[in-house]
């Protein structure tokens, strides 16, 4: 049972890396914009960094997690000179990066198995791939982010507001979505090691999520 679930989690992730390989460009431009179906305002996402920026020395190591095509996240942190690693399971999405976002370095890996070394962030920034990985593979992966993080270091992340999972159609292919409510990531943080210092709802359309900062206790 083990076994069957574990794979049937691997085939949800594969799942999401096929989606985006076939609507990277429909899902952002080259700008950063965000296709008006997804209901998503890219454009908080400067005040969102600027909100870790705050925190944060010159040229901390940032990791972008699920990254996308870099922009717009990975390029704001870039423009505020950070040393960002962006990190995305789309071969798509990681291409399009390298090319759009050239002061950065870019993997495309699966966040759930990928591994590196302890303590090698300032900080980890992941904004809306949480929630397209399944839902035990979230909990294991945040003592993994609790471990890459440098003492201190900080998690800034979009989780989900309520608890929802499915399949559906999205810009003309299949898409997962996995995530818990927002006082259950709430205490997984804490028990991982990770403080929320604050959280935000973020509304979309007749929903939202949830922004979340965190630190490395």
């Amino acid at each position: 049972m083990a076994d069957a679930n574990r794979d049937q989690r691997a085939s949800r992730r594969d799942l999401v890396r096929r989606g985006y390989d076939a609507i990277s460009r429909a899902y952002r431009d080259d700008e950063g914009g965000a296709n008006p179906e997804t209901e998503e305002r890219t454009d908080r996402y400067a005040g969102w960094v600027d909100d870790l920026a705050r925190l944060l020395g010159p040229h901390a190591r940032v990791l972008d997690l699920g990254c996308g095509a870099g922009v717009p996240a990975t390029k704001l942190l870039t423009e505020r000179n950070f040393d960002v690693l962006g990190l995305d399971i789309s071969a798509v999405q990681i291409e399009r990066a390298r090319e759009l976002v050239p002061r950065a370095t870019f993997e495309q890996a699966d966040m759930v198995t990928w591994e590196h070394e302890p303590g090698s962030f300032d900080a980890v920034v992941s904004f809306y791939a949480l929630i397209h990985v399944p839902l035990q593979d979230q909990r294991d992966l945040l003592p993994k982010i609790h471990r890459w993080l440098r003492p201190a270091g900080y998690l800034l992340a979009i989780v989900g507001s309520e608890r929802w999972t499915g399949i559906e159609d999205y810009l003309g292919a299949p898409m997962f979505w996995d995530h818990a409510d927002r006082d259950t990531y709430l205490a997984w943080l804490t028990e991982t090691g990770l403080a929320p210092l604050w959280h935000r709802f973020v509304p979309e359309g007749s929903g939202g999520h949830t922004l979340v900062l965190a630190q490395a206790i």
